[in-house]
């Protein structure tokens, strides 16, 4: 029997696993994720090699996220994440759920943070009538991951940044004390700031942020 594109990827994987490592990378990431032990650069030539060899695979992108993400090696979901940035163009309107189901499944920052910036961010800068919607539907989710979201996928949007909305998530999100939500306020803050320092510096004069996001979101910035 055919082994199928995923399939055929995780043997290459799973014969380079380095059991030492292996134990390092899922205890960095609290041992949530069985890892197979690939470290960074080594399974990025993995994956590129693969492309190069075989092209991107004959799969709509809900079909590389759902199969990816059954996989229990955390590497597989990084090659999901990889196979989906090289095919992002294809992503219909249709796959929002099964790009929301890689934010609340398997959910940490390493798979959270690449997809809020690269796969949500593209996403609802393709399909802009969504965005509103969206943005109330996260930022008042139970799921915190979704929230993070909210606050994240305008990571990169530089001077296209919808600044309205970005000071809305945040305001509805000041007061949370979990640390991936205070992180994620001074983070996109931070970034922001890199595009447009003096609104980053009136949001915090004028906002009762809590300390790490205020520290987080003027970090690289002079102040006078």
């Amino acid at each position: 029997m055919t082994m199928t594109y995923l399939e055929t990827l995780h043997e290459e994987i799973r014969s380079r696993q380095n059991p030492a490592e292996a134990v390092k990378m899922a205890a960095y990431m609290k041992n949530k994720f069985p890892f197979a032990g690939l470290k960074s650069p080594i399974l990025k030539d993995v994956m590129k090699n693969h492309v190069k060899m075989y092209g991107l695979p004959d799969m709509s992108v809900p079909g590389i996220t759902k199969a990816s993400w059954n996989y229990k090696e955390r590497e597989m979901q990084y090659v999901g994440m990889f196979l989906v940035d090289k095919m992002k163009q294809h992503i219909r309107e249709e796959d929002l759920s099964a790009l929301e189901q890689t934010i609340t499944n398997k959910s940490w920052w390493d798979s959270v943070d690449h997809i809020a910036k690269h796969h949500m961010g593209y996403y609802i800068q393709t399909y802009q009538h969504r965005e509103k919607e969206l943005v109330e539907k996260w930022i008042h989710s139970p799921n915190m991951w979704l929230k993070r979201t909210a606050i994240l996928y305008q990571l990169g949007y530089k001077q296209e940044t919808d600044t309205d909305i970005l000071a809305y998530v945040i305001q509805q999100e000041k007061e949370n004390k979990e640390f991936f939500i205070r992180k994620a306020i001074g983070w996109a803050l931070r970034e922001y700031a890199k595009t447009n320092p003096d609104f980053v510096v009136r949001f915090v004069e004028r906002t009762e942020l809590q300390p790490l996001s205020r520290k987080e979101a003027l970090k690289n910035i002079q102040l006078t």
